[in-house]
């Protein structure tokens, strides 16, 4: 069952509280996922019990996505704050150094704190930050666009869209290449999710000047790209491998944005096979 767990962060006011909610499964060294803008931790569902055999797995919230606070007022939705977030968040479990892996925004706050020497190893997948500048308009309007019907919708109309296959590819077809395989109660509540969420606007106005162009030294990394990712286009992935040259390249075949629910099996060996450096 979720549990939600309350820390201490600094902000520019001082202390403040904020909680944070996740999902905690498996045993072994840890493991923290981190799910895309928009999205929740049950973006990681279809792959979190095989990880779990292998893992301490820690499925995350987002601040300001799901079920988790927004940032204290006057906190920036920007890589350094959520990734100092993120680091009270482990300490507050008693977790040091995990492994980390994170899809979208989710993967460019795996290598931020890698880049912070947070973490063991990074896994990746389609993150954010390796886009040309008309890459991320296109992006950032598709977004803009997804979070404008989702908050335009009737709750009504969504349950019905997620009851069949049609209805779940006009709903989530944008992230996902087999839309349909998506089940209609995980359809609803992701929907739902990107209605919901608080830190959407801040976040993606956070992102509109960031590109990461620094090596991750010393640490394993794994870059994945879903071959059919129509979000941030494959060829990113090279941009990737360039400005992080030991990193290891993986292509998914058959696989969107969010791979996860595309192919479980070939995302959770990706994932286990790059915290085994």
């Amino acid at each position: 069952m979720p549990a939600r767990i309350t820390f201490t962060i600094g902000t520019p006011a001082g202390p403040r509280p904020t909680s944070l909610r996740y999902e905690r499964r498996g045993a072994g060294e840890p493991l923290l996922l981190l799910h895309g803008i928009g999205h929740h931790w049950q973006a990681w569902e279809p792959v979190l019990d095989v990880l779990a055999a292998e893992r301490d797995v820690i499925a995350v919230d987002l601040p300001g996505f799901g079920a988790s606070d927004p940032l204290p007022e006057g906190c920036a939705y920007d890589l350094s704050t959520v990734g100092s977030v993120l680091g009270a968040f482990c300490e507050a479990l008693g977790v040091e150094r995990p492994h980390v892996a994170g899809n979208s925004l989710g993967g460019l706050l795996a290598l931020q704190l890698a880049r912070e020497k947070l973490v063991r190893s990074v896994t990746a997948l389609s993150p954010a930050g390796f886009w040309s500048e008309g890459e991320r308009r296109y992006a950032f309007a598709t977004l803009r666009a997804m979070r404008g019907a989702a908050r335009s919708l009737p709750v009504p109309v969504i349950d019905r869209l997620s009851r069949t296959a049609a209805g779940r590819t006009v709903l989530t077809s944008s992230i996902y290449a087999r839309p349909g395989r998506r089940s209609p109660s995980a359809a609803y509540a992701e929907t739902l999710a990107l209605r919901g969420a608080t830190g959407f606007r801040q976040t993606l106005a956070a992102g509109g000047s960031v590109t990461f162009r620094e090596d991750v030294p010393g640490l394993p990394v794994t870059v994945a790209w879903g071959a059919r990712d129509r979000l941030l286009l494959p060829r990113q992935g090279v941009r990737a491998k360039h400005t992080i040259p030991g990193a290891r390249l993986v292509r998914l075949p058959g696989c969107g944005h969010v791979p996860m629910n595309d192919d479980p099996a070939l995302v959770a060996r990706v994932i286990l096979d790059g915290s085994r450096g």
